[in-house]
């Protein structure tokens, strides 16, 4: 009976550790969802909206103050992130941000943010935000991808 009951309590510890790594998984997906979205937020926010002037003037002062959103747009993957990092304060504070896992950011993201900006296809500034994390019990690299039109 005694056996019985130690394989019964460690069953129990088992789905409790499951349970607990499951519900790590879905906050740091809440949480990348909405750093990337905190971010799209804050370019729509903060482009060069020239007014008083013509369409296309407008649309070609958005697409140059969009560009300077993108942030290490090289490589497809989280462990292929690169290039050049994006000088613009809102970009440079939200990646210290996401990368502060001690104050509401993401474990394990050093340099594993990405934002790629392409203002050629007919007129619309699509911008894609990659958010990559690794928390401690991770055996891979998690990801979330967040795209937006930017206009």
């Amino acid at each position: 009976i005694f056996l019985l009951f130690m394989l019964g309590i460690l069953g129990m510890v088992g789905l409790s550790a499951q349970a607990v790594s499951t519900q790590s998984d879905a906050e740091y997906r809440t949480l990348a969802a909405q750093w990337a979205s905190q971010l799209a937020q804050q370019a729509w926010v903060n482009v060069d909206r020239v007014s008083g002037v013509d369409r296309a003037t407008r649309a070609a002062a958005v697409a140059t103050s969009l560009a300077a959103f993108q942030h290490q747009p090289d490589g497809d993957d989280c462990n292929s992130i690169g290039g050049t990092k994006s000088t613009n304060a809102v970009v440079t504070a939200w990646v210290l941000a996401v990368q502060d896992a001690r104050h509401g950011g993401l474990p394990g993201t050093l340099n594993m943010q990405q934002v790629r900006v392409d203002t050629t296809a007919d007129g619309h500034n699509k911008m894609t935000i990659t958010v990559c994390w690794k928390a401690p019990a991770d055996r891979a690299v998690r990801r979330h991808v967040f795209a937006t039109l930017v206009n």
